[in-house]
């Protein structure tokens, strides 16, 4: 039987599943260790091992080829990693590293790109878009990011990975002149805009108070906070600047919003119209903009979708 091997790489977790098919009803098992990140490069590669070898013992099943979600990219160029906020990978040969270790191929992606594969192939497009030619997923959380999904010639989706391997990287370009420094060296990015971090970093600068953005978000809801609503005002402002750059390059089927960011509701009404005044479609946005189906699944089974 064909079983597709994924795993997704965190800080703090590693999570390894095998399906039986590309389905989220088709695990046969999920299982999760401790990264232990603090402890080095080798021993993360320790650990991925000890973890394959877990899904291994516990199923009986063996791996034709494994895809990995990871916090970076894999630089086309020199095999190497990059941007990992697990900073011990960074400028490491962690594909070479691990078909070394495991024995079989090795796919790696960055886990924003395994959430677009996860969301556009087994998630919330197919019920809404089955036959979509280009998806977007958007991660709006601690960090911000994205990836591209595009269905090939053959019907098959792959992942627009690009020639640098930063295809889809949609939390750093400037969004607002002189805005936060981001650690990318520039000011004023995606993520130093609309992340949830960056949301509560400006609440507190104009109100002198810290909140949390679930409770901005419900005084803002409430009317009894006009700092909240200036915070969520330019949460929705941005945000509808920054998706329409996304529609008016790849004109997608469907966007699909992930992250704690991504639950707030208003960005599907109210963010969404005032993305309509930058598209240029003369106010017109067909667009689908979907919450993801799969949670804090998606990472791990867009790896999984790797291994086909």
């Amino acid at each position: 039987m064909q079983t597709y091997w994924g795993i997704d790489l965190g800080g703090t977790k590693i999570e390894g599943v095998i399906l039986s098919s590309p389905s989220p009803e088709s695990v046969i098992i999920r299982k999760r260790i401790d990264t232990e990140a603090g402890k080095g490069y080798q021993h993360i590669v320790s650990q991925i091992a000890r973890l394959v070898d877990l899904l291994k013992s516990e199923t009986g099943y063996q791996p034709v080829k494994i895809g990995f979600g990871t916090p970076g990219t894999l630089d086309p160029a020199t095999q190497t990693m990059k941007g990992c906020n697990t900073t011990c990978l960074n400028g490491m040969p962690l594909k070479r590293d691990l078909e070394q270790t495991l024995g079989v191929p090795i796919e790696i992606m960055n886990d924003a790109n395994c959430f677009a594969l996860a969301e556009a192939t087994m998630g919330s497009v197919p019920e809404v878009a089955p036959d979509f030619r280009v998806v977007f997923g958007i991660i709006m959380g601690t960090g911000v990011g994205g990836g591209v999904v595009i269905r090939g010639r053959d019907g098959q989706p792959f992942v627009l990975g690009g020639r640098q391997g930063i295809g889809g990287e949609w939390g750093h370009f400037i969004l607002e002149e002189n805005g936060y420094p981001c650690y990318c060296g520039k000011r004023g990015c995606n993520e130093q805009v609309l992340s949830g971090p960056a949301l509560q970093k400006y609440y507190e600068d104009i109100s002198g108070e810290k909140r949390k953005l679930q409770e901005i978000v419900e005084r803002h809801k409430a009317g009894t906070d006009p700092y909240a609503t200036q915070t969520i005002e330019r949460l929705l402002e941005y945000f509808g600047r920054a998706v329409s750059i996304l529609v008016n390059i790849l004109d997608p089927d469907a966007i699909v919003v992930g992250g704690g960011v991504g639950n707030i509701d208003l960005l599907y009404t109210e963010g969404v119209e005032r993305a309509k005044k930058y598209v240029f479609n003369w106010g017109k946005l067909e667009t689908a903009f979907l919450k993801p189906k799969l949670g804090d699944s998606a990472g791990v089974f867009g790896a999984a979708m790797l291994s086909v």
